[in-house]
């Protein structure tokens, strides 16, 4: 709840992410791939990991997001934490694996984290293309040091629907350590907009 300010938040965010992850009670196997108190297998939960981005901590969205890719991802048949609910265990993945992920499905708009992939790309139903590159991530550089959105210096923590759908190219500059500076606009000033993106 932002309305505590944005210190109290990170504070429940980290107490979230650092509690001890013993359950109490029933049995409860969709409820796997914990990170403290954080159930990365129960999808209900899917967003919070996105949260640091409202709170202005984007670095440590980019952090708990890789590691959920690296620990809880594998190439087995059993690769999959949890339960493959509809398909959203993958979802989020290939989404997040392209360096955003929409927090709330009701607002089209997409939150950045760090890219998994140098280059990916993905054709448009209406012909156009949207591109994404990040040359120099890799397991050390995790942190996003700047985007460019079609070539021109990007400062938000996300971005909308429209960008992509108009197709483009989006790329991201990746450092080995949390960067601070170079988000200025973050995520919880999209709340208060009128969405018409």
């Amino acid at each position: 709840d932002l309305d505590d300010g944005q210190e109290n938040f990170t504070k429940k965010l980290a107490k979230l992410f650092t509690a001890y992850s013993a359950l109490a009670g029933r049995f409860q196997p969709d409820i796997t791939g914990f990170i403290g108190q954080y159930a990365h297998g129960n999808e209900p939960s899917h967003h919070i990991v996105y949260l640091y981005n409202y709170a202005g901590e984007p670095w440590k969205t980019q952090f708990y997001v890789r590691k959920i890719m690296d620990e809880f991802y594998k190439n087995a048949p059993d690769g999959l934490i949890g339960n493959e609910d509809c398909g959203q265990m993958s979802a989020w993945y290939i989404l997040s694996a392209f360096g955003f992920y929409p927090v709330s499905p009701s607002i089209p708009l997409y939150d950045f984290v760090t890219p998994l992939f140098k280059e990916a790309k993905i054709n448009l139903e209406n012909g156009k293309s949207f591109t994404i590159k990040a040359a120099n991530v890799s397991a050390k550089n995790i942190y996003v040091k700047s985007i460019k959105l079609n070539g021109k210096d990007y400062r938000k923590t996300f971005f909308a629907h429209s960008d992509l759908r108009n197709g483009g190219t989006l790329e991201f500059e990746m450092a080995d350590a949390p960067v601070k500076d170079w988000f200025t606009d973050f995520s919880e000033s999209k709340i208060e907009s009128n969405f018409s993106v």
